[in-house]
């Protein structure tokens, strides 16, 4: 299947808990698991050419622990012949887990990138994760700062955990919305926000979900025998997609608890269960409005 030129491919992932080598806090987390995991999201990216006819455009992940996670994921797999440039940065959150983009260079180019931080009521940065913000011309365009760049915002909100759970996740999604409405300002007309928003979001209207294709799920994680899709992308400017929720058999695993299939983890408590995510990723065909 070919792709028409302008034809963008996002993958989003929240790759649960992707740290280096023995920095897994409470787990053993051998050099030979974390490169077994770093091959198994290779091969789940390169999987996508057989459907879509390339590998995506973009790749977007939630639970980075560090640069060197996502280098060794690039350099240490064979997505190393693919030339993908990495956009990372450190944030605040006290778990130690970052928000992660690569973008094929022979598609796109970078014009800019930045971390977004969250704010309380003070003003002060919230410890949690970044949004990430990435700024692109395809390069069968013009690479100038013009209506034809987009822009990717990359999230991670909150979870569900603490008693102000839910009016955090409120500023991470109000600090998005501005983000957007700065890029508005500065001439960019195309937007996509994606990420794990730890709560069933509502789609964009431009977004098609198309959940009668091979290899696709009801959600995108399950949690106590119900599917939920808290991976989105609540927000799409200049576009219309179609989404899917990639679910080839070696993400999955049977719900022994109560029935059907869930996502294949990496650790069930303290067990290594030698899964890639709690998550199933999704699929976002991007394509830009006239």
């Amino acid at each position: 299947m070919m792709r028409k030129i302008l034809t963008i491919l996002l993958m989003f992932w929240n790759l649960e808990n992707f740290f280096a080598p023995g920095q897994i806090p409470d787990k053993h987390w051998t050099a030979g698991q974390f490169y077994s995991k770093c091959n198994g999201v290779a091969k789940v990216m390169l999987m996508t050419d057989d459907r879509y006819g390339a590998p995506p455009d973009i790749a977007a992940f939630a639970e980075i622990g560090d640069s060197s996670v996502i280098r060794r994921l690039v350099y240490a797999t064979p997505l190393r012949k693919l030339g993908y440039g990495i956009v990372h940065y450190e944030s605040p959150d006290r778990r130690g887990i970052d928000c992660a983009l690569l973008y094929r260079r022979s598609r796109l180019r970078l014009l800019s990138s930045k971390p977004c931080h969250l704010y309380d009521s003070t003003g002060a940065v919230m410890p949690t994760r970044d949004i990430l913000l990435a700024v692109f011309a395809p390069l069968e365009e013009t690479a100038s700062a013009t209506p034809d760049c987009f822009a990717v915002l990359v999230n991670h909100h909150p979870s569900k955990v603490g008693s102000d759970s839910e009016s955090r996740r409120s500023v991470a999604m109000e600090r998005m919305h501005a983000i957007a409405d700065s890029l508005r300002r500065e001439g960019i007309g195309r937007i996509v926000a994606v990420g794990d928003f730890n709560e069933e979001v509502a789609e964009d209207e431009d977004v098609t979900l198309a959940q009668d294709r091979p290899m696709s799920a009801p959600g995108t994680i399950k949690f106590e025998g119900r599917w939920e899709k808290i991976d989105a992308c609540p927000l799409l400017e200049g576009f219309t997609a179609t989404e899917t929720i990639f679910a080839p058999s070696q993400l999955l695993a049977r719900d022994s608890a109560f029935s059907g299939m869930k996502p294949l983890r990496t650790f069930s408590g303290p067990r290594y269960a030698g899964g890639l995510s709690d998550h199933l990723p999704i699929l976002l065909e991007l394509e830009p409005k006239p």
